[in-house]
């Protein structure tokens, strides 16, 4: 049978790759979009490769983002994110990928969803459906479409580009309705096999659990590379996410837990240390402002996932939490040393009526460019 094509782009947003489609390309049924995008990807892949799709083996380069017409009055468009698995058949829509937002404005633009601003900069509300959450993207503009050549840097993408400012605004509660699930800016969770562990549980961008190395017997400053090779470790932070996936009310038990890969995000933070990045670069302990070693649908991130990264600025900015306790002390922006570098973020706290905290906004830079424009062919 001759094989479907559906027209796609192929985006770097931040560190992260996806393929993107428009809403009116796909079926109207979206009970029909999981085979079709998992066929895209390539997956499942029981070899991790995705070679015979556009997925690049890892988590943060197998990703689509589907983008349609506004369905609230105050966003510009709206944008559903879908997270493949590699080497099993999940299709999670559970929560946004803060790396790819950074591509949905520049997007819009040069598609045409949206009228070129009349000055150099354009300013694109954006409806994330995952988390029902506006994000508004910043992005110089040339002759009409999204600037692309800049001289900004982004640890973990070689080159440089035009920055893309995100603020997401009112971040808390992205995922379970509250910016503090249980409450309480730490816990003691009861995780089996490791006993009691102390946890901070955050819900802002995306649900994150915040734990230090030392709950697993490890430093909390390892590489990617020793985590891959450190299946025991991995095991533990799983542990540790599903319990805390249960505490948070994502899901009611364990097995169910394990079915939600993608929330909470489970992270190992730091005090700052020397460390050397992948690149080789070297980073001093007074370069930054807390360390993160992350995971994400089982696999050691090389740069924080922009989410991620936002909801540790939140939690650092939170009285009691434990990376409020690990981090130095921070008046500006919040320095996250991850593997690849630095990564900035700003977070503002303020005060619910009833004296709890609400995350104002979190805000970031990254750059997106567009690689590939044309069809995307899907077995028939």
């Amino acid at each position: 049978m001759p094989q479907i094509r559906i027209p796609a782009v192929f985006m770097r947003g931040g560190t992260s790759k996806a393929l993107v489609f428009h809403r009116r390309d796909l079926p109207e049924d979206p009970a029909q979009w999981p085979a079709l995008m998992r066929a895209a990807m390539g997956s499942p892949d029981p070899n991790g490769r995705q070679l015979n799709g556009m997925g690049g083996g890892i988590s943060s380069l197998s990703k689509i983002c589907v983008i349609g017409p506004p369905s609230r009055p105050d966003a510009d468009i709206d944008y559903s994110f879908f997270q493949i698995g590699v080497t099993d058949d999940t299709v999670d829509t559970s929560g946004n990928c803060g790396n790819m937002s950074s591509a949905m404005g520049p997007f819009a633009l040069d598609e045409g969803l949206l009228p070129a601003p009349e000055g150099d900069t354009a300013v694109v509300r954006i409806h994330n459906t995952n988390t029902r959450k506006i994000i508004v993207s910043r992005f110089a503009v040339e002759n009409g479409r999204a600037a692309v050549a800049g001289d900004f840097e982004l640890d973990g993408v070689a080159g440089t580009g035009a920055p893309v400012r995100l603020e997401f605004l009112d971040p808390g509660g992205a995922g379970t309705g509250r910016l503090l699930p249980t409450g309480r800016s730490l816990d003691r969770l009861e995780v089996p096999g490791l006993g009691a562990v102390d946890a901070s549980m955050i819900d802002a961008a995306n649900p994150c659990v915040f734990v230090a190395g030392s709950a697993i017997g490890r430093r909390g400053d390892e590489m990617p590379g020793t985590l891959d090779g450190d299946a025991e470790a991995r095991r533990a932070l799983e542990a540790i996410r599903c319990a805390a996936g249960i505490a948070m009310g994502i899901a009611p038990d364990a097995e169910r837990a394990a079915r939600v890969p993608s929330i909470p995000k489970v992270a190992m933070v730091s005090a700052p240390v020397d460390y050397t990045t992948l690149s080789g670069r070297h980073i001093g302990a007074d370069e930054y402002d807390i360390g993160v070693r992350m995971i994400s649908i089982g696999q050691p991130h090389r740069a924080v996932p922009l989410t991620g990264g936002l909801c540790l600025g939140v939690a650092v900015r939170l009285a009691g939490s434990l990376p409020a306790s690990l981090a130095r002390a921070a008046t500006g922006p919040i320095r996250i040393g991850h593997p690849s570098g630095i990564l900035q973020v700003d977070a503002e706290i303020g005060t619910e009526s009833d004296g709890s905290p609400r995350a104002l906004h979190g805000a970031v830079y990254r750059t997106a460019r567009r690689l590939f424009e044309g069809n995307v062919l899907i077995p028939g």
